[in-house]
């Protein structure tokens, strides 16, 4: 089996963040969201993994940049370039020879879920099934394709964002096919915005006897990360489920830490400064003095605050944050300069594209 991994996508809702990189190299919790995609095939035993990506150099390098060539999970990584934002059945398509005959995981590189992927690939391989798909109870279906399923859990019917669904279980970004899948997204009609929708090809796999189409419900968390806040949740979700501290820096004397915390090399926490955990801090960081660092926090390496409170954010790495102001529920590109005029504000909320400059 291999695995294939969809990060070609221009992350439009994640602007400006996006506009100089893809979203899938955004940290969560100091790692790239690539990277937990790729932990979850190799926990499931892939070797070879294919990563679709497109569009411009830039983009193409700065995946590169955080994946390498895979050696460090043991595993090999091939780039497949796809030169316009055409749709999944399209990227799924130019994977032809990657694949090469072989069952695959196809895993779009913006979904994040709790446990990873063992157990749908074990399911997959007991059904017999040409396709499986993971689904996802969700609130408003509206929003996402949507799947029926029968008693036996096999898939009936599928809707694309429905204006009224016959199902709340809506299609998350992972699935699992035999090679017999190139069979329906070679015929798949142009869509929407000109896209060939990989539901399409689904659909026409449901309308053929010789094929079974199954879906697994997870029973954890499952997030898309479209937006801000999804990235915030997912960074929530994470940082919660840590069980351990780690300090690997310098933690000066009238510091307090509470809760788990974890500390990168070479950071310096400075004094009357308080970390509320979980918090995670990277390499090379310098923090406070006179700081409160919140709760479900995430700091990239390089990145300085002093006499600031930050809680329930992401600032993604070399970013200065000298700012006596609260800032909460942010999302901070890297490169950035936070600093503070003589006002008292209760509170910011920001999302901040890199190499900004914000003084407040």
């Amino acid at each position: 089996m291999k695995g294939l991994i969809l990060a070609g996508g221009l992350g439009k809702r994640l602007r400006p963040l996006t506009h100089t990189g893809p979203k899938q190299t955004i940290p969560i919790a100091n790692k790239p969201v690539l990277h937990y995609c790729i932990e979850d095939l190799v926990n499931v035993g892939i070797k070879d993994i294919g990563i679709i990506v497109g569009y411009t150099p830039d983009r193409i390098d700065a995946i590169k940049g955080v994946v390498g060539d895979g050696s460090r999970w043991g595993v090999k990584i091939t780039y497949i370039e796809q030169d316009a934002p055409r749709g999944l059945a399209h990227a799924i398509y130019i994977a032809k020879d990657f694949i090469d005959g072989d069952n695959f995981v196809v895993y779009l590189g913006d979904n994040m879920l709790k446990g990873g992927v063992k157990d749908f690939v074990k399911d997959f391989v007991k059904s017999g099934s040409h396709a499986k798909l993971l689904l996802s109870e969700v609130e408003d279906p509206t929003q996402y394709g949507i799947a029926v399923i029968d008693k036996n859990g096999s898939i009936i019917d599928i809707e694309e964002k429905p204006e009224k669904p016959k199902s709340n279980l809506a299609i998350t970004g992972i699935y699992l096919f035999r090679p017999d899948i190139f069979e329906f997204v070679k015929n798949v009609k142009p869509g929407k915005n000109g896209e060939l929708q990989l539901t399409d090809a689904i659909k026409n796999m449901l309308k053929s006897p010789k094929h079974k189409v199954t879906a697994t419900v997870i029973n954890g968390w499952w997030d898309d990360l479209g937006k801000t806040e999804d990235i915030l949740k997912a960074n929530y979700m994470i940082l919660s489920d840590l069980k351990e501290s780690e300090n690997r820096g310098t933690v000066e004397e009238n510091v307090s830490l509470i809760g788990i915390i974890k500390i990168g090399e070479k950071t310096l926490i400075r004094k009357n400064s308080i970390i509320k955990g979980p918090v995670v801090i990277g390499k090379n960081c310098k923090i406070g003095p006179d700081t409160y660092i919140g709760p479900y926090t995430s700091i990239g390496d390089n990145t300085t605050i002093i006499d600031g409170e930050i809680e329930s954010s992401i600032a993604i790495g070399n970013t200065t944050i000298n700012c006596k102001g609260k800032i909460v529920d942010s999302l901070i590109g890297k490169d950035s300069i936070i600093i503070s005029s003589n006002k008292l504000p209760k509170g910011y909320r920001l999302v901040v594209g890199e190499n900004s400059l914000l003084n407040l």
